[in-house]
């Protein structure tokens, strides 16, 4: 199966994206010959099961594939994880029998493009409560709201979203499902001009009273933790952990440019050495190839555990904790890059500059520096974490 991947993502459109990803960068474009060349090749079907046309690859397989792709271009491989990660949940919950999503999979077979519009100002529980509405009337949901950080914006067809129908105070409801870009009250708001990941080109979408039908709703369930299943696990495992896949082939970039590097960099004070030979430089390797070791032994056994079906109690905390350690390795990791680059990394002309900067944005994904300890003390803790107050 991991030949077959390597045939959808060959190392020659590998070099080819590499040679592109500092232009996309520079001028705020969208990722657009990559973006050609991965639908050629299939790439958009990877987790897509066979039986719709796709490579059926598991999540274990799916993060190698997004590691090697974001060693070279991070903002495609975060902006193609959003399309990806909607076809590996519902992949995997047709595997269970659950055909809730299967539409997902047809779409994606019939060249259907899927963006995560997850993203609300003003609400750091995405996926579980939203500030967006969902009302019902005959035959489907009419759904308003401000989302941010869609990723795809030039190309997606279908947003996977979240609303609360709150008609009964007392039990409010989140809606899941996906709808449709072509449809009335969709409207994309062009915003995305950002410190890295520039060519995920995630824009704004309002939507007001969208109508979506019953048969594009995946779920109707209990806001907050309540409400959480086997849906909402998926995404937490296909999203974030494409997302530290993502961050983590960034990382590996950026230690294996500062290892090359150093061998090659000399001092005044260093008469027959080079760099490599600073004790302080060794000390700073040794500290990123130690925290990228840890991070990547931590992303494949959660990815494996999952794609092997390991009931693991505690998946909500895994996977929360898996992807707050691993983004926050994978800072260090560019954080030292930077710093042995000796100034040089302040030049736009450097990758390791691009690189700082695209893995800056991975604290911003759900599962950040503030949630992901409240989530993960309060679930080893046995606290409720519906129950309120929820700070204090």
């Amino acid at each position: 199966m991991v030949k077959v991947a390597t045939e959808v993502l060959s190392d020659d459109m590998l070099a080819r994206f590499d040679g592109r990803t500092a232009g996309y960068d520079r001028d705020n474009a969208f990722f657009a010959e990559d973006w050609e060349e991965l639908k050629a090749s299939g790439y958009l079907l990877v987790a897509v099961p066979e039986s719709f046309g796709g490579t059926g690859l598991t999540l274990d397989d799916y993060a190698h594939q997004v590691r090697r792709l974001a060693y070279v271009a991070p903002a495609t491989a975060l902006a193609t994880n959003m399309h990806c990660y909607w076809t590996g949940v519902a992949a995997d919950l047709m595997r269970m029998g659950d055909e809730s999503c299967r539409c997902v999979l047809e779409l994606a077979e019939q060249g259907e493009v899927f963006c995560a519009l997850h993203g609300e100002a003003g609400n750091d529980l995405p996926l579980l409560l939203s500030v967006s509405t969902a009302s019902r009337r005959e035959g489907g949901w009419d759904i308003s709201g401000h989302k941010i950080f869609g990723s795809l914006g030039p190309v997606w067809t279908y947003g996977g979203f979240h609303a609360m129908d709150a008609s009964d105070p007392d039990h409010p409801m989140i809606v899941h499902g996906f709808v449709q870009r072509d449809s009335p009250g969709v409207q994309i708001i062009e915003t995305w001009d950002t410190l890295g990941m520039r060519a995920t080109q995630s824009q704004d979408t309002v939507l007001d009273r969208a109508f979506v039908p019953d048969d594009r709703i995946a779920l109707v369930c209990p806001a907050g933790f309540a409400g959480a299943g086997p849906f909402q696990l998926g995404v937490f495992a296909w999203g974030l952990m494409g997302f530290s896949a993502t961050y983590l082939g960034a990382a590996k970039r950026a230690l294996d440019l500062t290892i090359d590097q150093m061998p090659r960099r000399t001092s005044i004070a260093l008469a027959t050495a080079t760099m490599a030979h600073h004790p302080e430089v060794q000390h700073n390797v040794a500290a990123m190839r130690i925290a990228y070791d840890a991070a990547e032994a931590l992303l494949e056994r959660t990815c494996t555990d999952w794609t092997n079906g390991v009931q693991h109690a505690d998946w909500p905390a895994r996977l929360v904790g898996a992807r707050h350690f691993v983004i926050n390795q994978c800072y260090d990791i560019v954080d030292r890059a930077l710093d042995l680059t000796g100034g040089a990394g302040a030049f736009k002309r450097h990758r390791i500059e691009q690189l700082f900067r695209d893995v800056r944005m991975g604290r911003f994904h759900p599962g950040n520096r503030l949630l992901a300890p409240e989530v993960v003390g309060k679930l080893c803790l046995g606290i409720d974490p519906d129950a309120p107050p929820r700070w204090g």
